[in-house]
């Protein structure tokens, strides 16, 4: 089924049906839940007793003020204690329906956006080409919030209504099922047209998040882009950009809101327009001695009690159609399934130092640009312990080759071996942890610098922290640092410079400490100084591993064991720094370009 019959089915689910989806979270408190409910039930009985007790007091007591057919003045006492007693179980009741509602509102919503993290966690990067991290954000916050108050109000108070509207309107026809008849024949031509408006408000509910997330996933662009922003002087236009999204955002909200409120004033409209209709009725009755007084009371109070439920339920029912709508969104990242399926084998241990790694006969093109080969026919194998650089300029598909080893995408066609295993039958798990990768953007967590290098290993010693930071040239500056490796560290580690971030990196890496080691243009963006000192980081990083590393600038990989020259998705040459000289070719043009006299000695190949 593709991705626009999906959404068609999907918007031809009924509320109920789509919110019913969330009953797995809900059944793992069956014993809250049945509290909740016995509470309800005690606390709309409570509410139903009380026009009872006006009826007999009105024409028993009232109306008929003889001992003989009515009541005694003590017995008046009586029943107004009993109201009372009547009206602390409601209290109670009321509370502890509250308490336990509130709480598996909070519960719930907790448990959803634990669950909707961990399964966006497992998706690969195709599933982040469509979806900004922005809108994950979004739902995982203004939707889940929808939830909570959907659980924790709206349900509760919902159910109580529909309880009090069913006993009211069974009472009224108890009392009068003439007058009764009357106001049922025509609540069923006032359902239809809440139906049919609630189901729009459904649909401009989930457009009213869509927009919302629109708005949240640009804000985050912006604000992880502040510098970019500030030092093009862009700030007057991204702030409009933000004002034009957050007004779309408003105009769908306003839409929903006018439909909300139409359709609530539709139902009171409706259903108190047949009450009073029926009402003049049954005055009619008791002026022509047809009905009581304190019949008609009786009527009139539950008639109040199923017009009031009535006004609330079309309150529900918005909040019910709206919350839908986010739980589409929410159940489209909870049913979310991965396009790279993990396999079950572990990685073999090697005799030697490093892990021996084929890559056979290689097609691939990205889902994002199927028309455009990004690899073509790539073989060449890494044997255990030695390093092996892939050169060329931008787009020969060099970083493409470091995702496939890390199976964040699976080729078309040919294979990949990790110590003679297909990595397509390996554990993602297993796989993962047997390669360490160090790119050109460094991620620094906003923790501390111990638990950074910790990613590495969780569960090592600080004495393994302090190695792994000593091996990675990282204790100079981690020394200088206010509490040292207690240091907390800001966001996306905006206190370090990027040579110390990258250290940090290489700490990590050596921590893990992988039999296979990617390194994607790790000293491209530092300076002479900082790329000096990464540089003896890695060296000690590549010492007795298998590493691939991809060169930005050829005096770092001159020693590599083996260099693969790559254009247009293709390898296109192979061999020794000093072969790949003698034969000319395209890496003899990229050396003479950085190594010869020529203006651009300096250029970088991307």
């Amino acid at each position: 089924m593709n991705q626009s019959t999906q959404k068609l089915a999907s918007s031809e689910q009924s509320a109920l049906s789509t919110l019913w989806q969330l009953k797995p979270f809900l059944s793992a408190y069956r014993a809250r839940v049945f509290v909740a409910a016995l509470a309800l039930l005690v606390a709309a009985a409570a509410t139903l007793a009380i026009p009872l007790a006006f009826r007999f007091l009105i024409d028993r007591g009232f109306s008929v003020p003889d001992a003989v057919n009515g009541i005694e003045p003590g017995d008046v006492n009586r029943v107004f204690l009993t109201l009372f007693a009547v009206a602390l179980v409601l209290a109670m009741a009321t509370a502890i329906r509250f308490y336990c509602v509130s709480w598996l509102g909070d519960r719930i919503t907790a448990d959803i956006r634990k669950q909707v993290f961990a399964q966006v966690l497992k998706q690969d990067p195709v599933f982040f080409e469509t979806l900004r991290t922005g809108e994950v954000q979004s739902r995982l916050s203004s939707d889940t919030t929808l939830i909570q108050s959907l659980i924790g109000t709206s349900i509760s108070l919902g159910l109580r209504n529909a309880l009090l509207f069913i006993g009211a309107l069974m009472l009224m026809i108890w009392s009068s099922p003439a007058l009764a008849s009357i106001i049922v024949g025509l609540l069923v031509l006032v359902v239809v047209p809440i139906l049919v408006v609630g189901r729009r408000v459904r649909k401009l509910s989930r457009d009213s998040q869509d927009k919302l997330a629109d708005t949240g996933a640009l804000a985050n662009e912006t604000l992880n882009a502040m510098q970019t922003v500030q030092s093009y002087v862009r700030e007057d236009m991204e702030s409009q950009r933000y004002a034009d999204a957050a007004d779309q955002a408003f105009a769908t909200a306003l839409r929903r809101n006018r439909h909300r409120s139409f359709l609530t004033a539709l139902a009171i409209t409706l259903v108190f327009g047949s009450i009073v209709f029926v009402l003049w009725l049954g005055a009619n009755a008791v002026m022509d001695d047809r009905m009581t007084p304190g019949l008609l009371t009786q009527f009139m109070l539950y008639a109040a009690i199923v017009a009031g439920s009535t006004g609330a339920l079309a309150e529900v029912i918005g909040d019910v159609q709206r919350a839908a709508g986010a739980t589409e969104r929410l159940l489209e990242l909870m049913n979310a399934k991965a396009g790279i399926t993990s396999g079950h084998g572990v990685v073999p241990q090697s005799g030697t130092a490093g892990a021996t790694v084929s890559l056979n006969n290689i097609h691939f093109k990205y889902p994002s640009r199927p028309d455009t080969p990004a690899l073509q026919d790539v073989s060449f194998e890494l044997l255990p312990g030695t390093t092996v650089a892939l050169v060329g300029p931008s787009g020969a598909g060099k970083t493409t080759v470091l995702q496939l080893l890390l199976r964040f995408y699976d080729p078309q066609s040919g294979t990949i071996e990790l110590n003679g295993i297909r990595s397509s039958d390996l554990a993602l798990d297993e796989l993962r942890q047997a390669v360490g990768l160090v790119s050109q953007e460094s991620m620094v967590f906003s923790e501390n610098v111990s638990n950074n290098i910790r990613y590495g290993k969780l569960d090592a010693s600080d004495e393994e922290v302090y190695q792994a930071a000593a091996d990675a040239q990282a204790l100079e500056f981690i020394e200088r640092l206010p509490d040292g490796f207690d240091t907390y560290l800001g966001e996306r580690g905006v206190r370090l410079s990027g040579g110390q971030r990258q250290r940090l990196s290489i700490a990590r890496a050596l921590l893990k400490n992988p039999p296979l080691l990617l390194l994607d243009e790790a000293t491209s963006a530092l300076d002479a100084e900082s790329e000096s000192k990464v540089q003896k980081a890695l060296d000690r990083a590549m010492s007795g591993r298998t590493t691939l590393v991809i060169a930005h600038r050829l005096a770092t990989i001159v020693n590599a064991d083996q260099i693969i020259v790559m254009d247009q998705g293709r390898v296109v040459d192979y061999g020794t720094h000093s072969q790949l000289l003698t034969r000319g070719g395209l890496y003899a043009k990229l050396a003479s370009m950085q190594f010869g006299q020529a203006t651009n000695k300096y250029a970088a190949i991307e």
